[in-house]
């Protein structure tokens, strides 16, 4: 038989101790942020169809989850609204006593470690729910800079450790840097979804959120699917702008696009493993069809490994529990 030279790469697979000790990634409590949507009204939570496991809760069923999703050992949340009432602008957005700015003080108050970040947008306060000024079916994007600027400083009053503007427009971390350092707010940070794309992937979330677009879509304000330099493009103004974490959003899809983010720029990078993402995975492990934990945990591996430093993932609290079988 003819001598044979090959690599015997199995040596390092042989026993669950060996397979540790190689280990290249880890996914870690520390790694998650926590979506939560708070409703105004009292005693509700409701679950959300399209999202089991997850609930819209009111102010006075905060407490108990704020609780719980400390005592998992989870650092930080990521706050929704949705008001009692919307108009044109998204008032509600900015208003002193809005829902997520009266979340963000009950969530201080009750445990004034656990970082609250604000999603600073319009859509879910808006009665045509985009993500900005609409005039003639048109989104304005520089009229809506102001009122970004605006929610991001009343959510920073509140006591909003980071803001994480959502909305897409040209120049919204340049306006909201602006209007936070000239409130007094130059050491909050500010987390951008740089690049969020158009995506399919949202439709549960606007049932959560229920900030669904009244006409229309948002392809004119989101990233096309196609583009992979346009991530960059956007990132880069975000950077230079002032943002101090960049989100990629989806995150499955668009894997290669965390890695080229990841690669080009010395700041936290942030995957949104979101809703859609979530509900699939959620529906075929209740039909019996995938083992839950097992995917969950490969998935969120795979966003670290392609160079995420941080998860936003409604999973969160599932993972926690997880990782301490472990």
């Amino acid at each position: 038989m003819t001598e044979l030279y090959f690599q015997r790469h199995r040596r390092l697979r042989q026993t669950s101790a060996m397979r540790a000790l190689v280990k290249e990634t880890y996914l870690h409590k520390e790694d998650l942020i926590y979506p939560l949507f708070i409703i105004e009204g009292e005693n509700i939570k409701n679950e959300v169809s399209s999202m089991p496991g997850v609930f819209q809760l009111s102010l006075d069923n905060l407490a108990t989850e704020v609780d719980e999703i400390v005592e998992l050992g989870i650092q930080a949340v990521l706050l929704f609204g949705i008001p009692a009432e919307k108009d044109a602008v998204g008032s509600g957005a900015y208003h002193e006593h809005g829902i997520v700015q009266k979340a963000t003080r009950l969530i201080k108050e009750l445990h004034p470690e656990l970082l609250v970040i604000a999603d600073t947008c319009l859509c879910e306060f808006t009665d045509h729910g985009h993500c900005g000024v609409v005039e003639n079916q048109q989104i304005l994007n520089d009229p809506s800079l102001n009122l970004l600027a605006q929610t991001a400083i009343s959510q920073a009053e509140a006591g909003a450790d980071i803001i994480a503007p959502s909305n897409m427009m040209d120049g919204f971390v340049a306006a909201i840097r602006a209007g936070l350092d000239a409130a007094g707010f130059e050491h909050i940070p500010v987390m951008s979804y740089a690049v969020k794309y158009a995506s399919s992937y949202y439709g549960p979330f606007r049932e959560a959120a229920e900030g669904a677009p009244k006409f229309g879509d948002r392809k004119t304000y989101q990233m096309d699917p196609s583009n992979r330099m346009e991530a960059i493009r956007e990132a880069t103004s975000d950077i230079e702008e002032g943002a101090d974490f960049l989100i990629v959003k989806p995150a499955l899809a668009y894997m290669d696009i965390i890695r080229d983010v990841k690669n080009s720029f010395p700041v936290p990078v942030v995957a949104y493993n979101v809703s859609g993402e979530y509900s699939m995975v959620k529906a075929a492990a209740g039909n019996g069809w995938i083992d839950e934990k097992s995917v969950v945990l490969e998935t969120l591996l795979g966003m670290k490994r392609a160079g995420s430093d941080l998860i936003i993932t409604y999973h969160a609290k599932d993972v926690c529990r997880w990782l301490e079988e472990k």
